[in-house]
């Protein structure tokens, strides 16, 4: 090829270097903004318990398996316990700890969270740490078996009453930690008090975008309730995470932007092992022993929108899920502070 020709041929095809350029450039710059920081805690858990939900897949899993190599009990709650027990044996070959367990829990089914945790305060001596992992994404307009709409059912309906559950438990291991996974999404939520289930107008993102606040604003009531208690309540985003979590999305797309979708989040989003940092942060780090009622991303500390910060509506959304879980006096007993 002499110079004229090589001119030429850059020429022709200069527009489509420059976008190659571009969109290389931009998917390192995405990359760079969605992996985040990494938990550098080197603290063991050996004799500290570890209750999981949703951890046979993605940073569920990806958490289970950290914990457990600091040498904790890990117990994953699960629904699938096909997926959960293989998923255990992964993780207990993997980090040489035996001492990874399955227990079944369904949070569409508020007569599941009761039995597993009856369960657990049969059978465990102590809990240092729980993790509200588990979660649904803009699927279709379902019900759980209680009838609430499915996302905010699992998302906080399920979390709610099982933390409350295992509260007593919690305090008698002090200090421990509950750490619940939200979203990024609860910047767009609104808690809809007056058709919470939204079943005048469903809308898949509406309604997960108000199960992630109601996580931020739940915790950040728990967390009142627990002051002085040794029990502290966090909560966070993971980031843009590469998981099973976006299923009920692809269907709706066509192949093409499946495909474009596919290749984009291969570059840009966040392994599971990268978007586990910060649960894992939040569950181990020394400088969180005292720390409560936080939203953290990226393992550090953010503001999270002003919606989430409204303590009236903390108040009200807490009060709410009291009613529509059949939480009684009896269970929620450890939830008022030494001082009240």
């Amino acid at each position: 090829m002499n110079s004229w020709e090589a001119a030429e041929f850059w020429r022709r095809h200069s527009v489509a270097a420059c976008s190659v350029a571009v969109t290389g450039i931009g998917l390192i710059l995405l990359r760079r903004w969605f992996s985040g920081g990494v938990c550098k805690s080197k603290v063991r858990l050996d004799g500290k318990t570890v209750i999981i939900t949703g951890a046979n897949v993605g940073i569920g899993k990806e958490t289970a398996q950290d914990l457990a190599h600091r040498g904790a009990r890990v117990i994953l709650a699960c629904r699938d316990l096909e997926k959960a027990n293989k998923t255990a044996e992964e993780i207990r070959k993997a980090s040489g700890n035996g001492n990874v367990l399955v227990q079944k829990l369904d949070l569409a089914s508020l007569q599941s969270v009761r039995s597993f945790a009856n369960k657990i305060l049969e059978t465990e001596t102590r809990l240092d740490i729980l993790i509200n992992n588990a979660g649904i994404m803009r699927c279709p307009k379902w019900k759980t078996e209680d009838g609430f709409e499915m996302q905010f059912g699992v998302n906080h309906l399920g979390h709610f009453l099982l933390t409350n559950l295992l509260l007593d438990l919690l305090k008698k291991s002090t200090p421990s930690r509950i750490v619940t996974v939200s979203s990024l999404a609860h910047i767009r939520g609104k808690i809809h008090f007056d058709d919470i289930n939204l079943d005048n107008d469903y809308n898949p993102a509406v309604s997960y975008e108000q199960s992630k606040l109601a996580n931020v604003l739940f915790t950040r009531e728990l967390a009142k309730k627990l002051k002085g208690t040794g029990v502290t309540a966090n909560s966070l985003h993971p980031g843009v995470v590469m998981t099973e979590l976006a299923r009920h999305m692809m269907p709706n797309l066509s192949l093409w932007f499946k495909i474009l979708i596919a290749s984009i989040a291969i570059v840009a989003f966040k392994n599971p092992w990268q978007g586990a940092q910060t649960s894992i942060y939040c569950a181990v780090a020394e400088e969180l022993d005292n720390v409560s009622g936080l939203y953290f991303s990226d393992c550090c500390a953010k503001e999270p929108a002003p919606q989430a910060r409204d303590d009236d509506d903390a108040k009200k959304l807490w009060e709410l899920s009291e009613k529509m879980v059949g939480l009684d006096v009896s269970e929620g007993q450890l939830l008022h502070t030494p001082e009240s």
